[in-house]
């Protein structure tokens, strides 16, 4: 089975006390719509952490957001993973590369992370911006030929961030649109999917019969 929940911002107590999480099965997926937040400084904790978790029996799949650091995530190497290019933090923590396609469980899944962080300055030198956190050609490339080759036919879209036309039915420090907010107005409009889930807004809400923003709860999906 497939599960889907929000930004953990690297508390690992959420996987140990989530009543739902527990009872994860061996072959089930659980997946992070951003700012998994695990990896960030190389901390002793940090590290601890990572190795807690990769001891679990199922497979955590996670999109980057606002709060990950995306230098440490690009230095392990590029691999493969139910048909889409993945950086393995271990062999069950798995980072969803943007613009890429994966068919889980006989689902074909779309991923497409990244997000700018509205409550800090519009100076990025005064931020925790890489330059890997802007979106690349390739991406917009193999997001393109990923599309394609599934006739725009989707069953997930995972993103951290919203399309542009959500962003009104979300609070007014999130109103304002950004370069990852127009990419997924495009998603959303060359796209037929059945749902889509977000997280960086941190509440569990509907806002419509295929948007679902995710924070705490654990939603499993089919």
């Amino acid at each position: 089975m497939i599960f889907v929940t929000g930004d953990k911002h690297g508390q690992i107590e959420y996987f140990f006390e989530n009543s739902i999480i527990r009872k994860i099965k061996k072959k089930d997926i659980l997946i992070v719509c951003g700012d998994f937040g695990f990896l960030w400084n190389r901390s002793k904790q940090e590290y601890k952490n990572l190795q807690w978790l990769s001891k679990r029996r199922y497979t955590i799949a996670f999109v980057e957001g606002c709060n990950d650091n995306i230098s440490m995530i690009n230095e392990y190497p590029v691999s493969f993973w139910n048909g889409g290019k993945v950086h393995f933090i271990s062999k069950n923590i798995v980072h969803l590369i943007q613009g890429e396609l994966y068919e889980i469980e006989g689902k074909k899944v779309l991923a497409f992370g990244g997000g700018f962080d509205s409550n800090l300055s519009d100076d990025f030198e005064n931020n925790n911006w890489w330059p890997e956190s802007f979106t690349s050609k390739q991406c917009i490339d193999d997001l393109i030929k990923n599309i394609e080759k599934a006739n725009a036919q989707i069953d997930f879209i995972i993103s951290h961030e919203a399309p542009t036309a959500i962003t009104p039915c979300l609070e007014e420090g999130f109103k304002r649109a950004n370069a990852i907010n127009s990419i997924l107005e495009e998603i959303r409009l060359h796209c037929n999917f059945k749902r889509w889930f977000l997280g960086k807004y941190h509440k569990d809400k509907r806002i419509s019969p295929k948007f679902h923003l995710v924070f705490e709860d654990v939603v499993k999906i089919d």
